[in-house]
């Protein structure tokens, strides 16, 4: 689930008076990511070959705890890549849930597959394994699972329904690196495990993906889809239509970088939720990320819902944020929702997904920032509930 962001723009014809701005993201790039990416370019190597990209393969593959990790071009193609060497093709369905990114379901009409749009769980807002039941047909062959916001899916038990239905797991882990489920991490579940590097996630190679597998054969074949299907023994042979997919050393060096730095990032993304809970979980009508007992979820993003907010009420809320300084972006519309699909009875997803937004997230907030912020949200939500109309 890889996702673009727009730069934070001000309303047209409005110029509020602020001492500072919080965006909604910001990398943390530091003299570790500067030296190695200076090494990629001073070795020439700045394409798709070059040290960093077995370096940042390896070092993935074994932070996740896969045989394999494959580096692409960003996460989209991570998922379509795994999509089509799992021989998913047109007159297919893939279950997904209807609350996510849109590339998620982007990435199976571009396999020439049909995406079929699930609930999700109330409890963790994730694809809800008790909902696959009725979205079978002759035609499913698939599920892609999102860990949406940084909450990992109940792949325990989707991978044991798709065993039994002799289908295939994808996990859209796009947004939850290093969370875990029992101790084992995201990306080693079902077949294949896909991920973002987009420059607001938690680990970031400015645009980049990948795939993770245990299965040789699985790998290989992504390996050589990546490349135009180009023979790794008959030189500009091809063997069938393949992709341009390739990340680059540059990409990879950045990732290396990030990657031995992975364990402070995810702490002080957590420590940061942390600070938001104690501002604002006592407040009425406010509720912070999700959590399912059974979860060990890193915090990509901090999550607010606000109780009995519409969609119309939520512009109301960002834009009076805005004027205050703070950057904000909705949930998820529901995928279904899009004027190419034909909708989806997904109750819960349309209960939830007016009422969220997301709020700063990235490591350089220090507590008095987000006790700022957290003073912004509760007067524009105070704003807000008092206007007569939020329709």
């Amino acid at each position: 689930m890889t996702e673009g962001e727009a730069p934070p723009l001000l309303p047209l014809g409005t110029s509020p008076q602020m001492d500072q701005f919080f965006p909604i993201s910001r990398p943390s790039i530091t003299d570790v990511e500067r030296q190695h990416v200076l090494r990629a370019v001073d070795s020439g190597w700045v394409s798709s070959l070059g040290e960093f990209i077995d370096q940042f393969e390896a070092g993935f593959a074994r932070f996740c705890g896969t045989r394999f990790a494959i580096a692409v071009a960003n996460g989209t193609v991570a998922l379509h890549l795994a999509l089509k060497a799992l021989g998913i093709r047109h007159g297919d369905e893939v279950i997904v849930p209807d609350l996510s990114f849109i590339a998620t379901a982007n990435a199976v009409l571009h396999a020439g597959a049909t995406p079929v749009f699930a609930d999700v769980d109330p409890e963790n807002l994730c694809l809800d394994p008790a909902d696959l039941e009725r979205r079978l047909t002759p035609r499913t062959r698939a599920i892609i699972a999102v860990d949406l916001y940084g909450h990992p899916a109940d792949m325990r038990a989707i991978c044991a329904f798709a065993e039994r239905r002799g289908l295939v797991v994808i996990e859209d882990a796009a947004e939850s690196h290093g969370a875990e489920i029992a101790g084992r991490r995201v990306g080693s579940f079902g077949q294949c495990g896909c991920f973002s590097f987009y420059g607001n996630k938690v680990l970031t190679t400015g645009e980049g993906g990948m795939v993770t597998t245990n299965d040789k054969e699985l790998s290989d074949h992504c390996r050589l889809l990546r490349d135009h299907a180009m023979s790794a023994t008959k030189r500009y042979w091809h063997s069938e239509p393949g992709f341009n997919f390739r990340m680059t050393n540059l990409q990879a060096a950045l990732g290396c970088a990030q990657l031995s730095r992975l364990p402070e990032l995810i702490e002080k993304r957590q420590r940061i939720l942390e600070w938001y809970r104690d501002n604002l979980q006592n407040e009425a009508g406010i509720r912070l990320n999700r959590q399912s007992s059974w979860a060990a979820p890193v915090c990509w993003m901090v999550c607010i819902e606000f109780e009995g907010l519409t969609d119309a009420g939520r512009q109301q809320l960002m834009q009076a944020l805005r004027q205050r300084g703070v950057d904000s972006r909705p949930y998820f519309y529901p995928m279904s929702d899009m004027p190419f699909f034909k909708g989806a009875d997904t109750p819960v997803a349309h209960a939830v997904f007016p009422s969220g937004i997301n709020v700063p997230t990235y490591i350089d907030l220090t507590r008095g920032e987000v006790d700022s912020i957290c003073k912004s949200i509760r007067a524009a939500w105070a704003d807000v509930s008092r206007r007569p109309c939020r329709t």
